[in-house]
């Protein structure tokens, strides 16, 4: 059977995301309406992104996620979306592309997130970037946005390591050690992300760490806008594969 495919397990809380936000985006009316969607979440058997891009382990995780993603396929996923911004750097992505069959259509959520900025919010050109220290080291949005002629803000190392990092790390105030009731120290250490990027200018501000939309839902904060990849990935994930069942909504 054909499905959209999920790659899960990075984080666990994250693929389950995903999918509701690609059912949130379906024109249904009935359970029939909905499309099919297989995700696989092992997140045992794949090692942390950040550990490999800083060097903590030599085990590269796109071994592991292409295995995955070769399993969605011949489950019959066409097209496939992985929920998570650091398994989106190169010298994991590319190495990925390179283990997966040539058929297999998987999504770049990074770009797409830059393709959806130009899109829809044409006159903004300073994004703010809000990520896990792998994907700041990596620089995967700044790589990405610069290509579609969009100015990336990060914040200082100093704030990236003490407080961003930490809010989706730690063991004991972390949005990765407890999803499902986000801790008001998380939420504050975001925080101090976000008061920066708006005063160095950010029109918008990207969640790239896709832990970091389970603690804001709100799509704005002191009118600035908050981009959510997973629901970009969701939307793509949709169009590329039933455009007519994507409800017309930004």
């Amino acid at each position: 059977m054909n499905t959209i495919g999920i790659v899960g397990g990075m984080g666990p809380y994250a693929g389950i995301d995903v999918i509701r936000k690609i059912f949130d985006q379906t024109r249904a009316k009935s359970d029939q309406d909905h499309l099919p969607v297989s995700m696989l979440s092992i997140p045992h058997r794949i090692k942390d992104r950040t550990e490999f891009l800083l060097g903590k382990t030599n085990e590269n995780p796109a071994l592991f996620i292409s295995e995955v993603i070769c399993s969605l396929h011949k489950g019959g996923a066409s097209v496939i979306g992985m929920p998570c911004n650091t398994a989106h750097a190169e010298p994991i992505f590319k190495e990925i592309v390179k283990r997966i069959p040539k058929e297999v259509k998987l999504l770049n959520m990074i770009n797409e997130v830059a393709l959806y900025i130009k899109e829809f919010h044409p006159s903004f050109v300073n994004i703010g970037i809000l990520s896990t220290n792998g994907t700041f080291k990596a620089g995967i949005y700044p790589h990405y946005l610069s290509k579609h002629g969009l100015n990336a803000i990060q914040v200082t190392e100093e704030i990236q390591v003490k407080n961003i990092h930490p809010a989706i790390y730690s063991k004991e105030y972390g949005i990765k050690s407890n999803a499902t009731f986000i801790s008001t120290e998380a939420k504050k250490r975001i925080n101090i992300g976000i008061e920066y990027l708006v005063n160095r200018g950010a029109q918008a501000i990207i969640l790239g760490c896709t832990e970091i939309p389970l603690a804001f839902k709100e799509e704005r904060i002191n009118n600035i806008f908050l981009i959510d990849p997973a629901k970009i990935l969701a939307r793509s994930l949709i169009l590329e594969f039933s455009p007519s069942h994507l409800l017309q909504t930004n």
